[in-house]
């Protein structure tokens, strides 16, 4: 009996001492993402940039992210977490380096936005937390590596100023700064490969039967899942009319006619992809005890639009939002209030998480959405009139069910479907910049209180989505890679 207990005592042990493994190099992730945007002055005096170059910057940034998002989930699935989290950490540290060593504005943008794809990290993490973590814990311990990783772009806002300018100093000490980040990332992918480990010893780590695309069940889900994809297109061919010369004006019209047909072909080629996974299936139907509903992976995508997407863009804006709205606030003062949103993460997503582990994934998810639907309207209402106190209240009460409720999406990703739980979880997590590049959009054509208003109204279309979310079943099937049907239990 006592060495019964000492076995699950250390593997307890092993589940959060990989939990810390994990959310950290997530953290590091965020922290080279955003590592730029804390150091804007020093960067634009290095390079002599206009508003508009800045502007593109900003864009390219996020612009990798979406498609990588998707490219990542396919590679976790089929090669498992640790090797990719490794190499994107390795990776995204050279072109960080890089970043730090650029010259002139060309080069500036182009590694800018190459490091998009560090945004993916997020993803592979969640397949991870997913095997190490049962059902019963698997919220809270998602959260935990969603809010705490999270954190690092907080992180890069409160630690890189002041060790660009108080310890390396100088015209270069961004440059230093954000150069030894990347060292500190390559550093750590040697030592994630060295501790990490895909699976707790004696699990099975599953994988698809093809990659490419989501495999479905049906012939439905098949036509629903390619619906779903367009979204992610359209959103990008956004990006690029931004900085076109219709907009940014960083793009000629010829090169931006040019990356709507790559998008038009990239889109065809992903729906070949799909095709070929799923040719089997459509002409044979899938196994009886092999098959999920696409349609509660569409759920999770648009609640996490509203949720995490709402989040991006409302940090963008809501610093300008508190100088605009309480005139004669300082740029610091209003740049902490702003802050305030996302610093939030910490405990909000692993309480998003923890709720959905107690009293059920729907309900929590419900909760949280309309939650947040109710903090936008109270934050359309705030005027110059209101006490800045209570305006303060209004925003972490709204940032505290936004991001429990990012915390409640990815409580569920992980019970989905294991082998393509990277998958889903880079869908979904595409769909929060798809989100968040909407939302930015929006802001640019209507005024403050009407955007908060708009959010409020998608979270109210997503509460009615989100009730058609079904509890995972007490268990699901997979298939291992010598053919045999293996009952995995998630209750």
């Amino acid at each position: 009996m006592s060495s019964a207990k000492l076995n699950l005592l250390d593997l307890n042990k092993a589940n959060v001492r990989l939990l810390h493994i994990t959310w950290f190099a997530f953290f590091l992730t965020f922290v080279m993402w955003f590592a730029h945007a804390p150091l804007k002055p020093l960067i634009m005096e290095s390079f002599n940039m206009t508003t508009e170059q800045w502007k593109a910057l900003l864009i390219l940034n996020v612009a990798l992210t979406i498609p990588a998002r998707i490219v990542i989930g396919i590679l976790v699935d089929k090669f498992g977490p640790r090797s990719v989290y490794s190499l994107l950490l390795i990776a995204s540290g050279l072109m960080c380096i890089a970043f730090a060593a650029a010259q002139t504005f060309e080069q500036l943008a182009l590694f800018r936005f190459l490091l998009g794809f560090v945004g993916a990290g997020f993803v592979i993490g969640i397949r991870l937390v997913g095997e190490w973590f049962p059902a019963r814990q698997v919220g809270l311990a998602e959260g935990i590596y969603g809010g705490w990783g999270n954190f690092g772009a907080s992180a890069a806002a409160l630690l890189l100023p002041t060790t660009a300018v108080f310890i390396f100093g100088g015209e270069n000490g961004w440059r230093y700064a954000i150069g030894v980040t990347g060292i500190i990332a390559i550093g750590y992918g040697v030592i994630f490969y060295w501790k990490a480990r895909n699976t707790p010893k004696g699990s099975t780590y599953f994988k698809p039967k093809k990659s490419g695309g989501l495999e479905v069940s049906n012939r439905r889900d098949f036509y629903f899942y390619l619906a779903m994809n367009i979204p992610m297109y359209l959103i990008l061919a956004v990006l690029a009319w931004k900085l076109s010369p219709a907009d940014i004006g960083l793009l000629s019209n010829t090169t931006t006619y040019i990356l709507y047909v790559v998008l038009l072909l990239l889109c065809a080629y992903q729906f070949s992809q799909i095709y070929k996974v799923n040719k089997e299936m459509l002409s044979k139907g899938a196994p009886a005890h092999d098959k999920y509903k696409f349609s509660q992976v569409a759920i999770l995508n648009w609640s996490y639009f509203v949720t995490f997407g709402s989040e991006l863009a409302v940090v963008s804006m809501l610093p300008a939002f508190f100088m605009d709205t309480f005139p004669g606030m300082s740029l610091a003062i209003a740049g902490l209030l702003g802050g305030s949103f996302a610093f939030m993460n910490l405990v909000a997503r692993p309480g998003g998480g923890y709720i959905s582990d107690k009293f059920g994934r729907r309900k929590a998810l419900s909760i949280c959405v309309i939650g947040s639907g109710i903090g936008y309207f109270a934050l359309s209402q705030i005027t110059p009139e209101w006490p800045l106190l209570l305006a303060v209240v209004a925003v972490i009460f709204c940032s505290l069910f936004v991001q429990a409720g990012a915390g409640a999406v990815f409580a569920v990703v992980p019970l989905i479907k294991r082998r393509l739980t990277g998958q889903v979880a880079g869908m979904s997590g595409a769909y929060g910049n798809v989100g968040g590049v909407t939302y930015l959009t929006i802001y640019s054509f209507v005024d403050t209180n009407t955007f908060f208003l708009i959010i409020a109204a998608t979270a109210l279309v997503v509460f009615a989505v989100v009730q058609f979310l079904e509890e995972p079943a007490g268990h699901m099937v997979e298939v291992a890679e010598d053919g045999s049907v293996v009952r995995v239990e998630v209750g």
